[in-house]
């Protein structure tokens, strides 16, 4: 599974692609040069359940670390694996 990052201004996603289609997304907007907001996660159906949107999280996570960017999670699943995986609470603002 290779997760891609695209980001044009302030907007971006983590995202999965299979056979050309976005199957799974995590759009973030940038509320300033260290700050993130996660505003929506989506995962097609015939993923569901397989950690995709975790795998999505982590990548962002990653690469919010390596930019020194603090996150806000407003998209309640987002919120929710925060609240379960303690590991990744270091960059939440």
């Amino acid at each position: 599974m290779e997760i891609k990052h695209q980001s044009e201004g302030r907007r971006g996603s983590f995202f999965l692609q299979m056979e050309g289609q976005k199957k799974a997304e995590m759009v973030y907007v940038m509320a300033g040069p260290n700050k993130m907001i996660i505003e929506h996660t989506e995962v097609d159906e015939d993923l569901q359940g397989q950690g995709v949107g975790l795998q999505l999280l982590k990548q962002l996570v990653d690469w919010v670390r390596k930019e020194e960017i603090k996150v806000i999670p407003l998209c309640p699943f987002a919120k929710a694996t925060f609240a379960r995986h303690a590991e990744l609470r270091d960059v939440l603002n």
